[in-house]
């Protein structure tokens, strides 16, 4: 299989994904502002909406959108700890919260990624974030992951998309159980390997 990704994007979270799993698989990297891999390949022939991540399966086929190609990967997988079978409530708690952190947090960072939104719109969307991650520290109190006692993909894509934090300047130093969770997940090993390999 073959990533491609953008150095810290939400491409990180499958990337985990695929470390924990153990599976074989390329990285290749993506430049989003001249949307050329690193072959110097257009990006837009491999995926029109010209975003990471992207996964080409072994066959040839592709798959887009981080939350479905993390689902898909634990699918292919016998890990049931990262998302639990399919008709389980475990599963679909999961999924809960991966909805959750991609169209209320992961949408929320983007103004600030974009040179058209105003101050004073940026400022809208930091309330935001710090109205939903109040309910995530308080869902995090008493327990070391989102759903409980199981390391799953849910908490991989808040951990990656909660590290934008500090590239915005938003402060989160106050929300103590979710500070924890932070240091939790950058202790696995798989992650620092993702991150270094990114970094490289």
């Amino acid at each position: 299989m073959k990533l491609y990704y953008s150095s810290s994007a939400c491409s990180l979270a499958p990337h985990i994904v695929l470390r924990e799993l153990g599976f074989a698989f390329e990285l290749i990297k993506v430049d989003l502002d001249q949307h050329l891999t690193q072959f110097n390949e257009d990006f837009y022939q491999f995926n029109q909406k010209g975003q990471v991540p992207l996964l080409q399966l072994d066959d040839g086929s592709l798959l887009t959108e981080g939350a479905v190609i993390s689902q898909f990967l634990v699918d292919q997988s016998l890990r049931k700890d990262l998302l639990a079978e399919i008709n389980t409530a475990g599963r679909y708690e999961v999924l809960s919260w991966m909805n959750f952190i991609a169209s209320e947090i992961h949408k929320a960072y983007s103004p600030f990624f974009n040179e058209s939104y105003s101050e004073k719109s940026k400022n809208i969307y930091s309330r935001t974030l710090n109205k939903h991650y109040a309910w995530v520290d308080q869902q995090l109190n008493g327990q070391n992951y989102l759903t409980g006692t199981n390391f799953t993909i849910a908490d991989i894509y808040l951990f990656v998309v909660t590290r934008w934090a500090d590239f915005i300047g938003l402060d989160l130093a106050h929300f103590s159980h979710l500070a924890s969770f932070m240091n939790r997940i950058s202790e696995r090993q798989t992650v620092q390997d993702a991150i270094a390999a990114e970094a490289a």
